[in-house]
């Protein structure tokens, strides 16, 4: 189904963008500060709690200094790899 997929392609990306934060080293405080969201929301985003919307899911690219469409290709890519 369409929306099996959307959920799948949705884990990716919160995957992705917390594999990337992990990777520059950062805490859930650091990327908060970067955003302007809270620590506490990053955490809920990444440990499936929290869905977030297409402006935040942005935003943390942002502060992650990357391009949130490219965030999005990496994550269909590996999608399609699982």
């Amino acid at each position: 189904m369409k929306g099996d997929r959307t959920q799948r392609i949705l884990a990716a990306v919160i995957l992705q963008m917390k594999c990337l934060r992990m990777a520059q080293g950062l805490s859930h405080e650091k990327l908060a500060q970067r955003t302007g969201l809270s620590r506490a929301a990053i955490s809920h985003i990444e440990n499936g709690v929290r869905k977030p919307s297409l402006l935040v899911c942005i935003i943390i690219a942002d502060g992650l200094g990357k391009n949130f469409s490219h965030i999005v290709r990496m994550a269909e890519k590996n999608e399609k790899n699982l």
